[in-house]
Order: C-alpha cells, then sequence, then structure tokens
C-alpha cells in the first residue's frame, strides 16, 4: 500500500513541521519521507487546496452494540462509521448483551478490531454484568485490554462501590469513568426540566440529577485520591464544580459531547425522537457555559456519545423512544459549525493529545519511520449532513439536513486506508 499525500498542512502541535505544508509518503503503513515535491507512481495520492492532516483522532465513549444488539450496529460497521468521521481510535462502552464484564468479552473486541480503519480500546464494566451490585474483575480486564472502566450508559449508582473501584484501579492508575446521572431523580423524566417541559407537557429531568452525582463523585474522588472522568457534562454548574475540583488538584477531568454544546431543550419543540438524549439537552445558557468551558480549556476532550437505534426504537411515541443518537460521521462538523471561534490547534488537541493523555494511551507521531495513525480533513469546507454520509447501520441523528462546517477526507491506520466518498 502506497499512500502520497501532497502538499497537507501538518496540524500536530507536538511535530516540528506543525504549522509547515509538506508531501507526506507512507507506504506499507509506516511514513516513510516528510519532504517537498514528493513523487510516487505506486501511490494513491490525496491532495486539495485545503487539506490538513493531524494524528489520527480518539473517541471516548461510542456504543458498538456487539455482542447482543447487531442490527443496530456492528463491530464493522461501527468501525466504519469512526473511519467516516476521522477517527482512527474509539474506546466502546460495555453495554453489551452480554456486558464486557469479564476477561474474554474484553478479548473478543479487541480481537475484533485488529487490522482495522479504527483500533477498538474495551472499556470494561465496573460492576458485574452491570448490575450494580458488586465489583467486576478489573484488573483481568485490564490485562486483557481495557483501557478504563465505567458503567457505561448505566452510571454507578452505589456511593460505596465506586469509593471501592476508586480504590482499587489505584493499582494500576486507572480511570473510572461516569456519566452523570442519578436515576433515583425523576427516572421517567423525558427531557430536561424547566420552561419547555412545562410547555411541550413532557415529564423533566433536572439539572439536579446530574450536579448532585458530580458533587458525590468529586467528593470520593478526592477522599480516595484516584482518577475520575465525567463524560456528557451538560450544565453550566457542572462546569463549575469541575472547574474548582480541578483547582484544588482532584484528579478529575471531564468530556462534553458535540450536542451538548451545540443543541438546547428548546430544539425538542417539534418532538424530534432524536433529540432524545440521557443526560438530556439542556437550556440555552447552559450550552453557552458548555461552549465557553470548551475555549477556556475547562473541558479536556469530546466525547461523541455515539449511541445507534434502530429505526424501530426511534420512530413511536416520544415517550417509548429510546435515548441516544449516533455521532461518530456528524462530530468534527458539529464542533467546527457550533464552535468557530475555537482555534483549530486547540480542537485538534481536544481531539488527539488530550483523550489519550487521560488514558494513557500512546500519541501517533507524524515523523519518518513512525507508524502511520493519520486524519486528512478538511477543516473550512462546508456541507450538508445526510444519509449518505453514516456508515453506521442506524441513522438516529438529529442533524440530517444540517449545514455542517468541517470535514474528513480519509484516515489511514497502520496499513488501513479509509477515504471518504
Amino acid at each position: 500500500m502506497h499512500i502520497l499525500l501532497k502538499n497537507v498542512q501538518i496540524t500536530a502541535p507536538s511535530s516540528p513541521f506543525h504549522g509547515q505544508k509538506k508531501d507526506i509518503s507512507i507506504q506499507n503503513g509506516v511514513i516513510q519521507q516528510i519532504g517537498d515535491g514528493l513523487e510516487d507512481a505506486r501511490a494513491t495520492v490525496i491532495a486539495g487546496d485545503n487539506l490538513h492532516v493531524s494524528a489520527g483522532w480518539m473517541d471516548i465513549f461510542s456504543h458498538f452494540c456487539d455482542p447482543g444488539q447487531e442490527h443496530k450496529e456492528d463491530i464493522n460497521s461501527g468501525i466504519q462509521a469512526a473511519a467516516t468521521g476521522g477517527f482512527t481510535t474509539v474506546m466502546v462502552i460495555p453495554n453489551t448483551q452480554p456486558a464486557l464484564h469479564t476477561k474474554p468479552q474484553v478479548e473478543y473486541v479487541v480481537s475484533k478490531s485488529r487490522h482495522s480503519a479504527a483500533t477498538l480500546l474495551p472499556i470494561g464494566a465496573v460492576t458485574k454484568n452491570l448490575e450494580g451490585t458488586g465489583l467486576a474483575e478489573m484488573y483481568e480486564m485490564r490485562e486483557a485490554g481495557a483501557v478504563a472502566f465505567s458503567d457505561g450508559i448505566k452510571p454507578v449508582q452505589s456511593p460505596g462501590l465506586l469509593l471501592k473501584a476508586l480504590q482499587y484501579i489505584k493499582a494500576f492508575d486507572g480511570t473510572i469513568i461516569q456519566l452523570p446521572d442519578d436515576q433515583s431523580i425523576s427516572a421517567h423524566g423525558l427531557m430536561n426540566e424547566g420552561i419547555h417541559s412545562t410547555r411541550l407537557g413532557m415529564p423533566g429531568k433536572p439539572a439536579l440529577a446530574e450536579e448532585l452525582i458530580i458533587q458525590r463523585d468529586l467528593e470520593i474522588a478526592r477522599y480516595t485520591n484516584s482518577r475520575i472522568h465525567f463524560t456528557g457534562v451538560s450544565t453550566r454548574k457542572s462546569i463549575e464544580l469541575i472547574a474548582a475540583a480541578k483547582a484544588e488538584g482532584v484528579k478529575v477531568t471531564c468530556s462534553v459531547t458535540p450536542y451538548h454544546l451545540s443543541l438546547s431543550d428548546g430544539a425538542l419543540v417539534n418532538y424530534d425522537t432524536n433529540l432524545k438524549v440521557n443526560p438530556p439537552l439542556r437550556t440555552e445558557e447552559d450550552v453557552k457555559a458548555i461552549q465557553a468551558a470548551v475555549v477556556s480549556g475547562v473541558v479536556d476532550c469530546f466525547a461523541t456519545h455515539h449511541l445507534p437505534q434502530d429505526w424501530d426504537a426511534k420512530v413511536l411515541e416520544f415517550e417509548y423512544a429510546k435515548n441516544g443518537m449516533i455521532g461518530l460521521e456528524s462530530a468534527f462538523g458539529v464542533i467546527g459549525q457550533y464552535l468557530p471561534d475555537l482555534p483549530l490547534d486547540r480542537l485538534i488537541t481536544m481531539l488527539t493529545v488530550h483523550p489519550r493523555q487521560i488514558f494513557n494511551i500512546t500519541l501517533p507521531e507524524i515523523k519518518e519511520g513512525a507508524a502511520a495513525n493519520l486524519t486528512i480533513f478538511d477543516p473550512g469546507a462546508t456541507w450538508e449532513f445526510t444519509t449518505a454520509h453514516i456508515a453506521s447501520r442506524s441513522k438516529n441523528s438529529a442533524y440530517l439536513g444540517k449545514q455542517l462546517k468541517g470535514k474528513v477526507h480519509a484516515t489511514v491506520n497502520g496499513a488501513v486506508f479509509h477515504i471518504n466518498k
């Protein structure tokens, strides 16, 4: 396999080539040469007016539904969705059937993604079978390839169990991921509690359900001096709590979804079930606070929360629709469209450097002799998101028909080259 990237701007703050336009020659998955005026008659040539290249992007919270619900997504379709969206590394949540709570299940995911367009890194379950009653064998899962631990979309509710988990992972400097949601508060809430839920006549889920978990878990992380990561953070107060804890030295990091930084609960006026997510879309004030936190650096990275749902799970009354939307293919364009003031260097750092730092994953390098792990993109391209851009088995996206800014052209992950049509 020979690939030649022509006159691409290298966007990699740690690279000596950062900010420079260069040709990059890749042969059999290895960067052979970086220079000017390179030629290779055998190569597939990638060229364009505004093409940039960075280290391959990483997502930290996606659901590939395999094993158990392959009609929504399987590992192969999930990998294609990731590569289409520019992601060469994806952390997959354990909410499969059976759950990723034992060594063999973790090994299954690792083995099925070898030599593919995206490398999958399993998140092992914190509790056995995601039941929230007893700890799973986290050390064994780590030995098999789990890079973090979480109960995914069923966050740990017991403070005592979370305390034990945070103490346990200290032995290998692990990280617990929590989606902040106290499920005892407004368990039947369908959207954010506020003026719009009242107008639409739908039961609400208050911001308190998120903020209480963050307050509680920050205290436990402070007590254990262990590492916790909150994902799907969606309210202004949540951001303030995390920022204060960071300033104190608590080992906390956080991520936000593209939909929480771009859409508010006012968008639910037409009862679009694709907008039914958890944590729910919050107020316009919260959206602005999330955007400001990304720009200021309080938010460490993005998480797509790619959660495929089949047609039957979304095309029905709002009350009965399942939570979640797909996000891998649209993430970059959504961020570019709704955060135009975010410097490109910082955006790429949040997609490449920070997620790997948080979970102790080696950052791919753009240098001669290094394994090729690259994303090629045009940050200025504007385009309309359609089903033609979706590689996932499911199409549950609220951004269909929307104008986005920033388009992925191709990815290289070792010897696997993926190019978008």
